[in-house]
């Protein structure tokens, strides 16, 4: 998609009032290099704190996910190189980082963030999982008082674009979750899943997705694990299948045929040690194991192991490229849409020198 239009200030000419995009994605950086960058909901205020104190920040927010890391922020970063402004950040930066990163400014952010809310820069082009962890994050946000009035209208518009281009075009249409096309792969390699063993580590959204979509294909055997025996009952028994406490889930490896793992665990949980012996009681049984977590649950060497197979989030690619080819013809309507709220919120911008938006009289968007 090309942007036409110059950079958008706040009353001419004011530095402060830039905003920016500093990120990377599933587009610039593979999952090795993803989980590296990557911010689970639990350390969220602990960022944004560290984010607070960066010379020349007036406002900022986080947008941390399995696919994309990305931080919005509005001040005088025009001159701020984008590694310099990851290593302030991150103490792990290492040598050649930096070609995996990008900086908008100005209407490009302003773009990308309404594609990012509509689904359009997703793995999976549609899916609507990054609406709600696009809203958790405005939410954080707010709580940690490090936004103001330019990225909370930002914000509040993201959202109404972001419903009217699911509501208004085809967009959706097909499989449109990772969880989805986690099992468009898994009956490429089964077929019927009607008599596969299958197990979830994980009972969050994109787990409890990926157990519907294997629910929805014909799978019975559904077993859930979750560090929060009570939240895999509940799943367990809205899928038909059965809760196993975590510190238990390698005893059913013997006849697993499918693991699925997407847990929030900031190490790996399946590794080598744990299931290596288990292997040997299988008698090269093929073990296929989907990885969609970020950072990754399964440890590096798995996929070594003898009969083995692990997929992780960028495996997944391929699948999930084929599915966007039968929504394409969507993707004008879709930049129309976001080109008119784009056109719209510049036209805010300009006017808006003297305006002051209380975040408290700022409405949260409702679902």
């Amino acid at each position: 998609m090309r942007y036409n239009r110059g950079p958008i200030y706040l009353g001419q000419p004011n530095r402060e009032m830039s905003i920016f995009c500093f990120g990377l994605s599933h587009q610039t950086a593979a999952v090795d290099v993803r989980e590296r960058f990557a911010i689970p909901e639990s350390a969220l205020p602990e960022a944004l704190a560290r984010l607070k104190t960066m010379p020349g920040l007036t406002e900022g927010l986080i947008v941390s996910t399995c696919n994309r890391t990305e931080f919005y922020v509005t001040g005088e970063f025009r001159e701020r190189p984008t590694a310099a402004f990851f290593q302030s950040l991150y103490r792990d930066f290492r040598a050649g980082d930096e070609r995996h990163l990008f900086r908008l400014w100005a209407d490009r952010c302003v773009r990308h963030l309404f594609r990012v809310a509509s689904g359009l820069e997703s793995l999976v082009v549609g899916e609507t999982e990054i609406f709600g962890q696009i809203k958790r994050a405005y939410e954080f946000a707010t709580g940690a008082k490090t936004t103001g009035k330019l990225l909370n209208r930002l914000f509040q518009k993201s959202f109404q674009v972001g419903k009217q281009v699911r509501s208004s075009t085809a967009i959706t249409r097909g499989s449109v979750s990772v969880g989805s096309v986690a099992v468009d792969l898994a009956e490429q390699i089964f077929g019927d899943l009607d008599g596969c063993k299958i197990m979830i580590l994980g009972a969050g959204e994109t787990s409890e997705k990926t157990a519907k979509a294997f629910r929805s294909r014909g799978a019975k055997q559904i077993f859930v694990s979750n560090r929060s025996y009570d939240k895999a009952v509940a799943l367990a028994e809205a899928m038909g299948g059965r809760a196993i406490r975590f510190d238990d889930w390698e005893q059913e490896f013997r006849d697993l045929d499918i693991l699925v793992s997407s847990t929030a665990a900031p190490h790996a949980v399946v590794t080598r040690a744990k299931i290596e012996p288990i292997l040997r009681m299988r008698r090269d049984r093929p073990l296929f194991i989907i990885d969609l977590a970020i950072p990754r649950d399964v440890e590096p060497t798995v996929p070594e192991l003898e009969a083995v197979y692990v997929y992780d989030l960028d495996s997944l690619r391929a699948i999930a490229d084929r599915t966007l080819e039968t929504r394409k013809k969507e993707m004008d309507a879709c930049n129309s849409l976001i080109e008119k709220h784009a056109s719209d919120f510049e036209f805010w911008l300009n006017r808006a020198s003297e305006r002051v938006i209380s975040p408290a009289a700022i409405e949260h968007p409702q679902t």
